[in-house]
């Protein structure tokens, strides 16, 4: 899948630049980690948050995208998500020897799979997992939160990256 770095139209309907801005947000996930040395994906910068490295931060996206899409809105089984899993915390976050090429690709189908998702349903539609309150949203308010999810984790990954090898830039 190769997603867009492009901005969404100005004039579009409602979906069109939902999905067009979180495919951008989505797109820069691959560019922050674009000619990262392997021994730098999993590397700690910031002491006080060791989970999050560039590695930690891509799985937790993948995850992310999966909870919202597939469990919360589809209704489907959380079993094989770690969000899902009360120990150790923040497991999404913890992807072990698994390298960032195959956690980009992961995301990346992740990604495709809720396009998808997306897609075959009305905005207005609302999740379907009963085990869960944040289910009772709309497919709207859950895109609209993934922009926002994905934009924030961006933003940490463009600090980890800057302090890993002094590489900067938003596209």
């Amino acid at each position: 899948m190769t997603i867009s770095r492009e901005r969404p139209p100005f004039v579009a309907d409602e979906r069109t630049q939902l999905v067009g801005w979180l495919d951008m947000q989505r797109a820069l996930v691959r560019r922050k980690c674009e000619g990262l040395a392997a021994a730098d994906e999993q590397r700690v910068v910031l002491p006080s948050s060791p989970l999050m490295t560039v590695a930690g931060l891509v799985s937790h996206l993948r995850w992310t995208e999966h909870c919202w899409f597939n469990v919360l809105f589809l209704g489907e089984s959380f079993e094989g998500n770690p969000q899902f899993q009360e120990e150790p915390e923040d497991l999404d976050m913890m992807p072990g020897d698994v390298p960032l090429a195959q956690l980009l690709d992961e995301f990346e189908q992740q990604c495709e799979e809720s396009n998808k998702i997306i897609a075959a349903h009305s905005m207005d539609d609302i999740g379907k997992h009963p085990d869960f309150g944040s289910a009772k949203a709309t497919l709207r308010w859950m895109l609209i939160h993934m922009v926002e999810e994905t934009a924030r984790h961006v933003g940490h990954l463009d600090t980890v990256r800057e302090l890993l090898d002094g590489e900067k830039g938003y596209y």
